[in-house]
């Protein structure tokens, strides 16, 4: 007997768009084509695997009332106390150093402006990925270079009213600058007279004061020479068939820009700068991924559900919030549900001069007035109708 053709199949399949995700009915899709090409698949069949299908995905839904928020909490907090304290660890490049563990996981639900080891994973073109001198040439470019990352010695010269940069060979060969382009940077950034003495500068003040030697001591170590602000370290690694640059420090809008960077999967660790550049939907990605990542790191398994949950609570109202006061928990609408986690006499104090009320619609705030939680039974409301009876019997 002869099966359904594969045009019946992705008839019959696309009809559950609207009851399954894309995903699943592409998955599906591509699944019964590749056995029909193998045997034939009856009608009777193809009607009983779209039917098994659509009551496993609706089994697997979330029933009404589940507590996912507490579910949630739990599935992420109980591993976290499994997570190793450790702050540095190496992560596949030895020579770069990766904040991971409990600390790395603080950061993300703190949505901390800057994290403590920002770092940069740069794919490039094909044309650089391929080269390992052009990825190298490349790499060398966006460091950060400041003038004190080549100097050997520096010196306050109070009798001639000078500063005194004493210049390492090694070093400026390595990094491929000279005497008169450190002199060049200095003079510019300063405004200062620079004298290049073989292998010393002497930066004299505009004004020969002690504070103004003391302002231009100050800013001419920090005098950037070449590079990318932000980028402080690079490594080029092999990965696969091509060349890949990790930089420690992270400047993402910049890099985006670079005509031999591939954009569309350069990628960094700082989530605020994603949220500036790429937008809160790719700000909500990361926050994911770098969770999931942190946790498998450790050697543990959070459903994926649980922590799109909390990036989805993070990032609801356009902007990324973190767990805490200053965020998702002291913006709550009731009063008794902020009182709860932090600073109780405050958030309570302030309600009363604002005049407040608190409807007693969420959890917490039921669990303190002793009331039943409007979650599970207590989220069903039975109203009965009762005819009254006319008359006496």
């Amino acid at each position: 007997m002869a099966g359904v053709s594969a045009d019946t199949i992705r008839t019959e399949v696309r009809k559950l768009q609207d009851v399954l995700p894309n995903s699943v009915v592409k998955e599906l899709e591509n699944s019964l084509l590749r056995v029909s090409r193998e045997k034939a698949i009856m009608r009777e069949q193809l009607d009983e695997i779209i039917e098994g299908v659509k009551q496993a995905y609706i089994d697997a839904m979330v029933e009404p009332g589940e507590a996912v928020g507490t579910v949630a909490a739990q599935s992420i907090g109980e591993p976290g106390t499994q997570m190793t304290l450790r702050t540095f660890h190496y992560a596949g490049v030895a020579e770069l150093n990766v904040t991971l563990g409990l600390p790395r996981l603080i950061e993300i639900l703190d949505a901390r402006r800057t994290p403590s080891t920002s770092l940069m994973t740069i794919y490039l073109n094909e044309k650089f990925a391929k080269s390992r001198d052009k990825a190298r040439a490349f790499a060398q470019e966006i460091e950060m270079i400041a003038v004190e990352d080549v100097a050997s010695q520096t010196e306050t010269d109070l009798i001639n009213m000078e500063f005194v940069v004493t210049l390492d060979r090694a070093r400026m060969h390595q990094k491929e600058l000279t005497p008169a382009k450190v002199a060049s940077a200095i003079r510019s950034a300063l405004k200062a007279e620079v004298v290049v003495d073989g292998n010393k500068l002497r930066v004299k003040p505009e004004a020969p004061t002690l504070s103004d030697l003391r302002r231009v001591a100050a800013k001419a170590k920090g005098v950037p020479l070449r590079g990318i602000k932000g980028i402080n370290r690079i490594v080029v690694k092999m990965e696969g068939d091509e060349y890949v640059v990790y930089t420690e420090g992270s400047n993402f809008a910049e890099i985006l820009t670079l005509p031999e960077v591939d954009p569309t999967r350069t990628i960094t660790n700082n989530i605020h700068e994603i949220e500036e550049v790429l937008g809160i939907e790719a700000a909500r990605n990361a926050i994911i991924n770098e969770a999931i990542k942190t946790l498998e790191e450790q050697g543990l398994n959070v459903d994926i559900r649980h922590i799109m949950l909390v990036a989805d609570m993070m990032t609801s109202s356009g902007e990324v919030k973190q767990i805490g006061r200053h965020g998702v928990s002291g913006e709550k609408a009731s009063v008794l549900a902020r009182a709860s986690f932090e600073t109780t006499i405050k958030h309570l104090s302030d309600a009363c001069i604002r005049g407040e009320m608190d409807g007693l619609d969420g959890i917490i705030e039921n669990v303190i007035a002793g009331q039943p939680i409007p979650l599970g039974t207590g989220s069903v409301e039975l109203v009965m109708r009762r005819e009254e009876k006319v008359g006496r019997e």
